[in-house]
């Protein structure tokens, strides 16, 4: 399988848009920094190829609070915070796509072309250069094959440093933090294979745009400072979880991804035990220590007034459970408090037990985990049952915390098969054997399953080390990245897959559908990790994403309840991003089938709307080119005043007080450059980004009277004239769109079956009480509360005959994207009326791209007899 790249997508050309804008007024002919190495004793020089950036930090900050404004982020600072730029997306919406394909666009803008990304770890650099490799010929369609070389700096290998600086082309370097963070390593010192210099003198000659992958990993004093030894002109910085946003430009956190369904939404099945009370049953929580005595922190089973309960209790050395459980029998002999040992984290019982923090003693563990994966095996059934027959494969993630769980070795090293791997195989063949999903899986079950684990110098399965630094584990990664198409391949069996939880960032797979974490001890995976491989939204067999909310529905199947595992990921969200995410975990039983009623296809009045609203239309788009010339050439008008390029110079004074140090300025000096450029070919390069003709972009300079300013400052000017071509382009291009039905095609009614919608109860989901008026037998399914209400006025007001909300997949084609409306409904009094109805709140704020879409809307229906478009509306009485 080939992955397919939309390269249309908004929120990531936004982002991608939002970091070139930072440049803007860079020219494209002065960001080549040429330079010269030489060996004074070998009479040897080389020349080499770096960036440069001629802007001074005034533009740059008016560019960035351009950028932050257009982005609605509010400015930390009114001064730049250093040359560093960050930019939040979270988990799963293609955050190494965007800066990938940024550079292209920082090389096609102002031909930039010396890179180095920073990674934190070896996973995430092994997701990076299968990044590299999987993009390579969609971005080189994208950018007519501008040349490209990318590798992952090899210490074994440092003389391809050289040919990084002296190459012309665009150049990209991946590499760990800890491969140049400490002085000892190769990079860092001086090389006889490179004429004595150190290796990474060949990055500092170039000023490299360093691209900091997952930053937050890279704020210790010792890593800062290795990336600032780095020599770079920027620090372009890409994370979901930021510590510090240094220089805010683009955000799209958690709540705005879930919200746009760019990821997939999340459920969680819980599986907990109840009335387990018959076994002494001890989970230690933690230990601590004051400088007189050591504590410990145990749930334990006691009797209380109300019940038997598990409750949480301080211990310390000498304390007899038998006592602290009101006397329960099992902790009679042998649970007394013998030591507490902080440094290793475990107590010691009188029965000679250790038990370390996060274990657990007496619990019905193994029952929860077999349960678990049976509740993965049905759910995952459920889900291959449905999206087989829409190519979509469905793929299962568990997460152990001890591979000898899953895969074990007898004396003789022959491998066998571990308790978890005996229980899935018992369960998978329970339900595969029932009628519903007979051969569904057509694959021997030894087949169906497998495990991504490290493995020792025999080939033996090992469990990885939390910081997963090994060469084992390194070449796990590989495995994991290297068959991430073929684990999408329908006629690949393999469908569950068993992984070590310390393997848990760096890596996903869009059509991971559930994911179960089976651990004996406490998870130490936080929650977002633990989502975030199976986050990305799903794509079916020819490499498409699939877009539809209700095929892309993660379940977690947790060992914990609902409420503990909701409660968990909000406040790793609101203390990573400052956001609230509440209510936007799913029950999954809280989910329901919306049902449609039986027979709705033959009600007339169905027939009626149905038969007028059906078809499908294609469009084109009719405008003067007088009046672009007119409109344009009035915007270029109002551009902002066009100024040199200027050098500012600050005097300060280095103080001493209380607080430290600091400063006093004592004097500042701007110079405005008379700089000797050669003008560019203005007409080509605007016809290049517009796609006028030449002719048509000549007029609008010389009737905008604002020519003469392109003498000034090039660059900056032909920027803002291009920005305002497109915007008056987009405008008159909405304005004279016309519809035309597409012959007889039109929207088919097995739709309404193929597309099958479950959601989840909320205060949004209408009950229908007279299912004779709308096509709905139990539920509709809503996405505002205006829509609520809009709803309640169609089921009670007489003069409204038949109403339904619009399916997702009723869409209309726009030059600005899809656009799908929210009703139809037959409004009677002395005649009927048919009409399709946009709901919004009343006085409600629409973005411009809302509003063009409404407007291409009311030029679609216009094609159709009979039916009268209305929009926005905030109620029935709207659309009279």
């Amino acid at each position: 399988m080939i992955l397919q790249f939309d390269p249309n997508q908004s929120f990531q050309l936004d982002a991608i848009k939002s970091i070139v804008d930072l440049f803007e007024g860079q020219p494209l002919n002065q960001s080549e920094l040429d330079f010269t190495f030489s060996d004074t004793n070998l009479q040897f020089s080389e020349i080499g190829v770096g960036n440069r950036i001629v802007l001074n930090d005034e533009q740059i900050l008016k560019n960035l609070q351009s950028v932050q404004k257009q982005n609605e982020i509010k400015p930390a600072s009114d001064t730049l915070d250093g040359m560093h730029f960050s930019v939040e997306m979270e988990t799963g919406t293609g955050k190494t796509y965007v800066y990938l394909r940024t550079i292209y666009e920082l090389n096609k803008n102002y031909g930039f072309k010396k890179f180095v990304i920073v990674v934190p770890s070896v996973a995430i650099r092994e997701g990076v250069i299968k990044n590299l490799q999987i993009t390579n010929e969609h971005f080189q369609n994208l950018y007519d094959k501008t040349p490209v070389n990318f590798e992952v700096y090899d210490s074994g290998k440092v003389s391809n440093l050289r040919s990084f600086a002296t190459n012309n082309n665009i150049q990209i370097l991946v590499i760990n933090i800890d491969s140049f963070a400490k002085d000892e390593n190769i990079i860092n010192k001086p090389n006889d294979k490179l004429t004595g210099k150190k290796p990474i003198e060949f990055i500092q000659y170039t000023n490299p745009i360093v691209i900091v992958d997952e930053p937050q990993n890279m704020e210790t004093p010792i890593r800062k400072k290795a990336i600032e030894n780095l020599n770079y002109c920027c620090t372009l910085r890409y994370s979901a979880t930021h510590t510090n946003f240094y220089n805010l430009v683009y955000s799209l956190n958690p709540v705005q991804a879930y919200d746009l369904g760019l990821v997939k939404h999340i459920e969680v099945d819980s599986v907990v035990s109840e009335n387990d009370f018959n076994d002494a049953f001890i989970s230690l929580e933690r230990v601590s220590s004051t400088a007189t005595q050591t504590s410990a922190r145990i749930r334990v089973i006691q009797n209380t007034d109300s019940g038997v309960i598990k409750k949480a209790v301080s211990v310390k050395v000498g304390d007899d459970l038998f006592k602290l459980s009101n006397y329960r029998e099992i902790y009679k002999n042998g649970y007394i408090i013998n030591e507490i040992d902080v440094s290793n984290e475990c107590i010691s019982l009188s029965n000679g037990d250790d038990i370390f923090v996060g274990e657990s003693r007496g619990g019905i563990t193994d029952e929860i985990m077999k349960f678990q994966i049976e509740k993965t095996i049905e759910e995952h059934f459920k889900k291959e049952r449905i999206l087989q027959k829409k190519g979509i494969k469905v793929l299962s993630l568990f997460f152990i915390d001890r591979v000898a769980n899953y895969r074990k070795y007898d004396d003789s090293g022959n491998l066998l098969k571990g308790k978890l791997a005996v229980w899935f195989e018992e369960i998978f063949n329970k339900y595969s054997e029932k009628i519903v999903y007979k051969d569904l899986i057509p694959f021997p079950i030894n087949e169906v399953h497998n495990g991504y684990f490290a493995q020792d110098k025999k080939g033996h399965f090992k469990d990885s080390q939390r910081a997963a630094k090994s060469q084992d584990d390194i070449d796990t990664f590989k495995l994991i990245m290297k068959e991430k198409e073929k684990l999408l391949d329908a006629n690949e069996p393999l469908r569950f897959i068993f992984s070590h939880s310390a393997l848990r960032e760096g890596w996903d797979n869009p059509n991971v559908f559930q994911i179960c974490t089976l651990n004996e001890t406490k998870s130490e995976l936080k929650k977002r990790q633990e989502i975030g491989r199976g986050l990305r939204l799903s794509v079916n067999q020819n490499g498409e994403r699939i877009f539809d909310n209700n095929i892309n529905r993660l379940t977690v199947i947790a060992n914990e309840s609902y409420e503990d595992f909701a409660k968990q990921l909000q406040k790793e969200i609101e203390d990573d991003c400052g956001v609230s995410f509440k209510g936007r975990i799913k029950n999954k039983r809280d989910r329901v089938k919306v049902e449609y009623r039986k027979g709705f296809e033959l009600d007339e009045n169905f027939k009626e709307i149905w038969e007028r609203i059906k078809y499908k239309t294609t469009y084109r788009v009719n405008y003067k080119s007088s009046d672009l010339i007119d409109k344009a050439s009035n915007e270029i008008k109002e551009i902002p005043l066009i100024t040199k390029t200027v050098l500012k110079s600050t005097k300060t004074a280095i103080k001493y007080d209380n607080e430290g140090i600091g400063y006093d300025i004592k004097g500042s000096k701007k110079i405005y450059l008379e700089s000797e450029f050669s003008i560019p070919d203005v007409l080509n390069y605007i016809q290049n980004k517009t796609g006028l003709t030449r002719s048509t972009i000549l007029q609008i300079l010389r009737n905008s009277n604002r020519l003469q300013d392109v003498l000034i400052n090039p660059q900056l000017f032909m920027d803002y004239v291009i920005q305002s071509i497109k915007d008056v382009l987009n405008e008159l291009i909405i304005d004279g769109i016309k519809y035309e039905k597409i012959g007889n095609k039109e929207y088919e009614m097995h739709l309404f079956d193929d597309k099958e919608i479950e959601i989840y109860l909320d205060n949004l989901v209408f009950k229908v009480n007279n299912s004779k008026k709308t096509i709905y037998e139990n539920i509709i399914p809503l996405d505002s509360n205006v829509e609520y209400e809009f709803a309640k006025e169609c089921e009670t007001r007489d003069d409204i005959e038949f109403y339904f909300k619009l399916p997702f997949w009723f869409h209309i084609k726009t030059p600005i994207g899809k656009y799908n409306p929210d009703w139809a409904l037959i409004k009677k009094n002395e005649t009927k009326i048919y009409f399709v109805a946009e709901t919004k709140s009343e006085n409600q704020q629409l973005r411009k791209s809302e509003e063009q879409r409404i407007q291409c809307g009311k030029a679609h229906f216009r094609e159709f007899d009979d039916v009268t478009f209305r929009g926005p509306v905030s109620s029935v009485s709207d659309i009279d």
